[in-house]
């Protein structure tokens, strides 16, 4: 079985005779700078396509001085989760790891595509009880690689990475990156060794003075792919990434929306209803998670002559078995040609965003389009509390997420403003989720009650009691939405 650790560094082209600055002064009273050097030989497997690249997956065979054996690193936000497997006695990718990448990889398969031989000077920074804060690590890499047209790529170069370590903190990672930065190094422009091996074009990102908006919109899309991603290889892992994949998907959207005017509307439209697809199909899944969360913790808060008859087990068995036949839906369509041409649009996003924003535009165009999705939420607030019609606040709560979504993606941007907007549509968001919330609860335990009722054994009474404490949770969500308007 697998083992998984989350990275969080920072990658830093350095010439050849660059020179380390000193740390010790960053040691903390009773720690130490420990300093040793290492050999580490890594072959790296990929699609002849470039596929696990293009969405940031490495997936490597490690073998030399410390750090064997396989590992697949998955990006999420500023960190990377890495997947670990012990060291095999071939180069056949183990079945754990080809089946994790089988989405990404289009079905297509893996193959040998470069080989490094990396010298590392390794500066750790420990504390007093000889845990690890940050490390430094001075790499002087030799590298053969696989062009596209089979022939072969030679290179060598130098960079540094910077890690925090298990007990670290931000704060140590910037002031060392600080540092390198002032004795000459530069935020690499490639996003992984694999990447420079292959001597694929660096990223270099339009100059933020002169293109800030383009690159705030970029930066945030990248984000949401990053997790969607991610979402694939852990569903195909066994695990639970529902929530978090739905969440990037509703910021991505959000950010279509409330952007339009800068982005192609024919690529918008593509992909927004694709998206919809796969949200739907995960959200058939999630409703189901959170609401046995919330119905079984409203029966375990009952009085015990209350709970009349197996409720907690009716409940469970009932929303558990509908969750694990939509989790098959799903699990069905990773592997279906919609979802792989999904991936394949994803990709194209990254590389290539279809947006039309004009050169040299700076905050304000981001800043308008937070100001008229804050306009339209409390708008939309305002015409639902005004209305008995739950489906309104619903409405609501969705402009009040896209409008927190757009304060997000302009924090870089706009500092403090864009902060206090996340802020305040945040707190609109969780008032009008518990009034859905309560909605959805009360439509599921008229239905359970309704079987339970038929049922030798059971009977109603409880679910008649739930169902009434929901509608009363709603009338309050409705409430406190009204005196957000105040």
């Amino acid at each position: 079985m697998a083992a998984e650790q989350t990275e969080r560094e920072d990658k830093y082209d350095v010439s050849l005779d660059f020179v380390v600055p000193a740390l010790g002064d960053l040691v903390p009273d009773q720690g130490r700078e420990d300093i040793d050097t290492i050999r580490l030989d890594s072959v790296y497997f990929d699609t002849a396509d470039r596929d696990l690249l293009r969405h940031h997956l490495t997936l490597r065979r490690r073998s030399g001085d410390d750090d064997l054996g396989w590992q697949l690193k998955v990006p999420a936000g500023d960190a990377r989760t890495e997947v670990r497997l012990p060291p095999t006695s071939d180069e056949s990718v183990p079945d754990e790891l080809a089946n994790a990448v089988s989405g990404v990889a289009l079905g297509k398969p893996l193959l040998r595509v470069a080989s490094l031989s990396t010298v590392r000077r390794r500066h750790r920074v420990v504390d007093s009880d000889g845990n690890s804060l940050a490390e430094l690590a001075d790499d002087s890499v030799r590298a053969t690689a696989t062009a596209h047209n089979g022939g072969a790529i030679a290179s060598q170069w130098r960079e540094v990475e910077v890690e925090i370590g298990d007990h670290g903190q931000e704060r140590l990672l910037r002031d060392i990156g600080g540092r390198l930065v002032r004795s000459g190094a530069h935020t690499s422009s490639y996003a992984s060794k694999l990447a420079r091996a292959l001597a694929l074009e660096p990223h270099r990102a339009d100059d933020d003075s002169e293109n800030p908006a383009r690159r705030a919109l970029t930066d945030y899309l990248g984000t949401q792919i990053d997790e969607i991603v991610a979402g694939d290889v852990w569903l195909r892992r066994g695990l639970d990434p529902i929530h978090a994949t739905r969440v990037a998907i509703r910021r991505f959207r959000s950010t279509l929306r409330v952007f339009k005017d800068l982005v192609d509307p024919d690529a918008r439209s593509r992909i927004e209803d694709e998206l919809v697809w796969y949200a739907g199909l995960l959200g058939e899944v999630r409703d189901r998670q959170v609401q046995r969360h919330r119905l079984g913790e409203l029966v375990a808060g009952l009085p015990a002559e209350l709970v009349m008859g197996p409720v907690a087990a009716r409940i469970e068995q009932d929303l558990l078995g509908e969750q694990q036949r939509c989790l098959t839906v799903v699990m069905s369509a990773l592997d279906d040609a919609r979802y792989r041409n999904l991936l394949v649009t994803l990709a194209q996003w990254r590389t290539a965003p279809p947006l039309t924003i004009e050169r040299g535009a700076g905050p304000k165009v981001i800043a308008k389009a937070v100001k008229r999705a804050g306009r339209k939420a409390r708008k939309r607030l305002t015409a639902a509390v005004a209305d008995s019609d739950a489906t309104e606040l619903h409405r609501a709560r969705k402009a009040a997420k896209r409008a927190r979504y757009a304060a997000e993606l302009a924090t870089p941007l706009l500092g403090g403003k864009a902060e206090k907007k996340v802020s305040e549509f945040k707190h609109v968001q969780k008032v009008l989720g518990e009034h859905q919330d309560s909605v959805l609860a009360a439509d599921n335990l008229r239905a359970l009650g309704a079987r339970a009722g038929v049922t030798e054994g059971e009977n109603g009474f409880t679910f008649g009691l739930l169902y009434a404490l929901e509608l009363e949770n709603a009338r309050q969500a409705r409430a406190d939405a009204a005196h957000l308007m105040k």
